[in-house]
């Protein structure tokens, strides 16, 4: 091969090459240009910032559409660490009044997983206004900083914290498990802000603003184009009555216990108390909110984050008597003019359990009236040892069904979270106690007065009247009466659910029981003018200490507006405590106001009492 021809080959070969590195470079460039955005992604993060627009929280309104909770504006301080290279940290640090070792521990924890050197988290949430407008000024100089406007929970009156529950940053756990929550997020803990947190919550938005090398915000890339809105919460139309909520709150001021009020034609809970309670405003901010809820879960003694009127569970006591005589009606056991012995007990001549001397036996209507603990002990051992039953365990245990077709023992299914069954216990519970076969109805009979191991929650106990107001039905309670709107709501809470007790006449028969109850029974004193209200006293034993003093009632007798379940703990007598303190709060629902000089003497006696600190003395009497 001539030396020419190997020259011509060389220059092909050479000229080849650089044909394939210049098309490697050509292919190079349009993949980075047209197909891979790391580095536009990489170049946009150096002058853009995408900032997350957190929506309102929807607001939330009484059944009168008065204002329950609004909100305030807040403002979080943001870091991206892997931007705070010649960031002035001594006046970052001088601001925000932390030390130099507490802001390099807050950039360590932003570079920690779930967060990244190049994401945006909280460095310090909810500034107080003077922290915020100090900021302002200095901002420019803190380079990887930037302020993320949110807003806060406020409470025009400081009522009804267990309902309306609290707002707090999600755990860790759970935003992990999120694919819309992260690290620094507020969401609903208790409460409706718990259980309604979906419709509350809102959808985040996004805007891309464009920042100069001073990190100021300088405009919105391309005039907010590819921004997108946030979608605020639907507002919440609470089922309560602020004003009766509050006079409730501060006739159970100073004591322990729980009062629940219902319209019973609807379901719709009317107030919802829990005492000792805290105002809600506690439970908001940034430090401020951390200290006080520190000072509130700690206090062991009054627990006023414990919301009894939901999880604590009581016997029922005397109030209880109500289920056990429709269950004897309609079993065909008894009848309005039944009567059975009492002399101070059960059996007669002092047995146990005890009761109150009220003139001899009385009928059904008078039993109710006067609360007679001999004439249900009676009734209970009717009921459980009938003769149709092959053995005495299955008697039992229709008594035990047709008493959980009122509530207890199952969990009613409120729009509230932890909603407790009580407690009413079972065939097995008592063989482990006694030995198969060792136990009878004597052995129990405490049960037919709403004693032993016998336990409801106040919810259950307002559930129970609200059957009896209503004749053998009732409504989920429920403590939303609309959703974005009034009256949009689940359509579980518009469904009847019928005890096992459905005659009109046994019905009757205990509610002119109950209407005696206040015209010459157990309650006579606490009697409301121009009202024909029906009641029931209840004493529950308490092992711990004074008995617990326990009170139901609905108003008026026809077509009643409002049912109240009452407990207030270590009171003693029900007709002592819980009994004025209802029939105050069915007053001022259905009359607006507290009028004669007698009815405003025991509300004075009932705002003024204090148990909690021992300023009142529990006075025990008959």
């Amino acid at each position: 091969m001539s030396s020419n021809a190997q020259l011509g080959d060389r220059k092909f070969i050479i000229g080849g090459f650089f044909c394939l590195i210049v098309l490697i470079y050509i292919c190079r460039l349009f993949y980075i240009q047209l197909i891979d955005d790391q580095y536009l992604r990489s170049a946009q993060n150096n002058a853009f910032r995408y900032q997350t627009e957190y929506p309102v929280r929807g607001y939330v309104f009484d059944r009168n559409g008065k204002l329950l909770v609004y909100n305030s504006p807040s403002y979080d301080l943001m870091v991206i660490p892997r931007e705070t290279k010649g960031c002035d940290t001594a006046s970052v640090c001088e601001v925000l009044q932390i030390t130099k070792q507490e802001y390099l521990r807050r950039i360590k924890k932003a570079c920690q997983a779930p967060n990244s050197p190049r994401k945006e988290s909280v460095f310090e949430k909810q500034m107080s206004p003077r922290t915020y407008a100090a900021l302002q000024e200095k901002l420019y100089r803190f380079k990887g900083f930037f302020v993320q406007k949110r807003t806060v929970r406020k409470y025009p009156r400081p009522i009804a914290a267990h309902l309306l529950g609290y707002v707090g940053e999600i755990s860790k756990e759970k935003a992990e498990k999120s694919t819309y929550y992260k690290e620094g997020d507020y969401i609903g803990i208790s409460g409706i802000e718990n259980s309604y947190e979906s419709v509350l919550c809102g959808k985040k938005g996004t805007q891309i603003a464009i920042t100069d090398v001073h990190n100021k915000v300088i405009g919105k890339y391309m005039d907010g184009k590819y921004d997108t809105a946030a979608i605020s919460g639907k507002a919440l139309y609470c089922s309560i009555d602020m004003d009766l909520q509050e006079y409730g709150e501060r006739l159970m001021h100073g004591k322990k216990g729980a009062l629940v009020a219902i319209e019973p034609s609807t379901g719709e809970i009317l107030c919802l108390i829990s005492s000792p309670s805290y105002d809600p405003n506690l439970l908001v901010g940034g430090k401020e909110r951390s200290r006080n809820f520190t000072k509130l879960y700690y206090d062991t003694i009054n627990r006023p984050l414990y919301n009894r009127a939901l999880t604590a569970t009581y016997p029922p006591g005397s109030t209880f008597k109500l289920i056990d005589a429709l269950i004897a009606q309609n079993d065909g056991l008894i009848s309005k003019s039944t009567v059975f012995p009492c002399n101070n007990g059960y059996p007669p001549g002092g047995g146990k359990p005890k009761c109150h001397p009220h003139g001899g036996g009385k009928d059904l209507i008078w039993s109710v009236a006067v609360s007679c603990n001999s004439y249900y002990s009676y009734v209970f051992r009717e009921i459980v040892d009938q003769r149709k039953y092959p053995h005495f365990i299955d008697g039992y245990n229709h008594w035990r069904d047709m008493v959980k077709t009122f509530g207890p023992g199952t969990s009613l299914g409120t729009d509230l979270p932890f909603d407790k069954p009580g407690n009413v216990p079972s065939v097995k519970y008592y063989d482990k106690v006694f030995g198969k076969d060792h136990w009878r109805s004597n052995t129990i009979i405490s049960l037919g007065i709403g004693q032993a191991e016998l336990l409801l929650v106040p919810l259950q106990m307002a559930n129970v009247a609200t059957i009896v107001a209503n004749r053998g039905y009732y409504y989920v309670p429920h403590s939303i009466s609309g959703v974005g709107k009034p009256g949009v709501l689940d359509k579980r809470f518009k469904e009847k659910h019928y005890a096992g007790v459905q005659k009109q006449e046994y019905y009757e028969n205990v509610i002119e029981g109950m209407q005696k109850c206040f015209e010459g029974g157990t309650a006579s004193r606490s009697k409301i003018p121009d009202i024909i209200a029906c009641g029931k006293t209840g004493t529950a034993q308490n092992p711990h200490g004074a008995d617990h003093a326990e009170f139901q009632a609905f108003a008026p007798r026809e077509n009643p507006k409002i049912v109240i379940a009452c407990i207030v703990e270590n009171a003693g007598f029900g007709h002592m405590w819980a009994a004025p303190i209802t029939s105050l709060m069915i007053e001022k629902y259905l009359k607006g106001t507290i009028t004669s000089p007698a009815r405003l003497e025991i509300e004075k006696r009932m705002l003024e009492a204090d148990f909690i600190n021992g300023k009142t003395p529990i006075v025990e009497t008959k």
